[in-house]
């Protein structure tokens, strides 16, 4: 099994869980452990990024124990859903975004497994951060089954939990930034230096701050996931075997 799904908010519920594979990993525990999925032909590792239940903040999560258990697994390809705040315009509140390009305005989070004599310091290539066979076969899928994805944009990653103000938003704007979450950074970069090809399938959740006409709530944005979801439920089923 190759593929990995690593969800956060609004997806712990997606997927019916199956077989459960309790893992130790050099770094710790993985913040939940992975279970068995399918989502029509499509068999998967699934992995709550925040815990089952859900309670672990962006800045706590243990990324390195997460990608190094998937690792361990024979994961190749991992398909990140990231819950985020849309700053551009398109594609809109409840909308799909593969973006193409990322910042990492994140601090103090482990960022690479090359912290130590007994693992080799590697210089990862990161040009493309979002690049790779899995983002060519999801693209293909959305393509085939009807379902709209929009095709690139740069993703700020805060450090979070608190959303950001209306100033820092315009300075990611600036910075040109068109999405603002918490969780895709170090999780992609890990994910390259241990190898495996990784994309983020980001659902807009709100408009970031600033940048709406009434205040983000919480209640919202589940709200707005829960419908969001289903689409990416569609997605998944979509997807091709072959090409994973």
């Amino acid at each position: 099994m190759s593929l990995a799904i690593i969800g956060g908010t609004g997806a712990v519920d997606l997927f019916e869980p199956g077989e459960i594979r309790r893992i130790e990993t050099t770094y710790g525990q993985p913040s939940a452990a992975p279970c068995r999925v399918r989502i029509g032909q499509l068999s998967a590792w699934f992995l709550a990024r925040h815990g089952r239940p859900h309670r672990i903040p962006p800045h706590c999560v243990n990324y390195r124990a997460n990608i190094e258990a998937l690792r361990s697994l024979g994961v190749r390809r991992v398909l990140a859903l990231n819950a985020v705040g849309g700053i551009a315009d398109s594609p809109g509140t409840g909308g799909l975004v593969i973006p193409d390009q990322v910042i990492d305005y994140t601090w103090g989070r482990p960022h690479t497994f090359s912290d130590g004599a007994h693992v080799p310091l590697k210089h990862i290539e990161f040009a493309s951060p979002f690049d790779g066979p899995l983002r060519r076969a999801v693209l293909a899928a959305a393509g085939q089954a009807d379902i709209a994805v929009h095709d690139g944009g740069c993703l700020a990653v805060t450090q979070g939990p608190r959303l950001e103000t209306a100033a820092e938003v315009r300075r990611l704007a600036r910075d040109g930034a068109t999405l603002v979450g918490m969780t895709a950074m170090p999780e992609a970069a890990l994910a390259r230096e241990a190898g495996l090809d990784y994309l983020s399938l980001c659902i807009v959740a709100n408009p970031a701050a600033g940048l709406g006409d009434e205040a983000i709530s919480e209640a919202a944005i589940h709200a707005v996931l829960a419908g969001a979801m289903r689409r990416v439920h569609a997605l998944l089923e979509a997807l091709s075997v072959k090409e994973l």
